[in-house]
């Protein structure tokens, strides 16, 4: 007999979870496209009673996501990874189906969010803290941790529209990592400037990764899905093929490459 966990220790739960897009004005030659499964869509009806084609990105998802689990996110591109991401960060609303998310959540998925190219990096790293939920007395206190790590020297007191490339990419990858959350939600880990500030970034992401109660990392990576990683979840077209020990969830999906998927 399978027990259900105890609902203080789930940090996540999925219940019939689906996530629908229409695409209104479809030709007929798309439609068919669709139905033949080759995007994984169908026609469904709109509430005026036309034809409507929706393209199905989650289907029936059904799962929980417990504190102290590492679960990595793994299946072929476009098999929903981002998406999933996205919904369980609250970014996409699910069609249907129920979404609990149990803690603060952060994520690198919309580093930039925010950002004002006419204030300062000062400026923006208060506001950013701001939006990802901190107090202002809290914003103030992380400042000092966000500045050191971005290494922008005087340019932080300047207009963020001075800044090259670069430097705006430091500045919002310090901003995404201020805050230690509950629940950490990762699209591939990233790398940011240079080898030597990558290395700084990777340390800071780890880190993250190790104090979160609860992490969900996206990668091709099998060894560094199995290095971060305890649980493993394999989506294929928006449906869950296995969910289960991290070893076994990469095998899974290694034998639905190795039969031609």
């Amino acid at each position: 007999m399978t027990r259900s966990p105890d609902t203080a220790a789930v940090a996540i739960s999925l219940r019939d979870v689906n996530l629908e897009y229409p695409v209104f004005d479809a030709d007929r030659s798309f439609r068919t496209t669709l139905l033949r499964g080759s995007v994984g869509g169908l026609i469904g009806r709109s509430r005026g009673g036309r034809p409507r084609t929706v393209v199905r990105a989650l289907s029936d998802l059904n799962l929980d996501i417990l504190n102290g689990d590492r679960v990595g996110l793994m299946g072929p591109n476009g098999a929903g990874k981002s998406t999933l991401l996205r919904v369980l960060a609250g970014a996409y609303q699910p069609s249907s189906g129920e979404l609990i998310v149990r803690g603060r959540v952060s994520t690198l998925l919309g580093m930039g969010v925010g950002i004002d190219v006419d204030e300062t990096g000062h400026e923006n790293i208060v506001t950013g803290c701001l939006l990802l939920g901190l107090d202002k007395r809290d914003s103030e206190r992380v400042l000092e941790d966000v500045v050191s790590f971005c290494e922008l020297g005087q340019y932080i007191h300047m207009p963020v529209r001075t800044y090259s490339s670069g430097m705006l990419v430091r500045l919002m990858f310090g901003i995404a990592t201020s805050i230690n959350p509950d629940i950490l939600l990762i699209d591939e880990v990233l790398g940011v400037g240079d080898a030597r500030f990558a290395a700084k970034a990777e340390a800071r992401v780890t880190k993250l990764m190790t104090q979160a109660s609860a992490l969900v990392l996206a990668s091709h990576g099998n060894e560094l899905l199995r290095r971060f990683c305890n649980k493993g979840l394999f989506l294929v077209e928006g449906t869950l093929r296995y969910y289960g020990p991290i070893d076994d969830a990469i095998a899974a999906y290694d034998t639905w490459l190795t039969e031609g998927a």
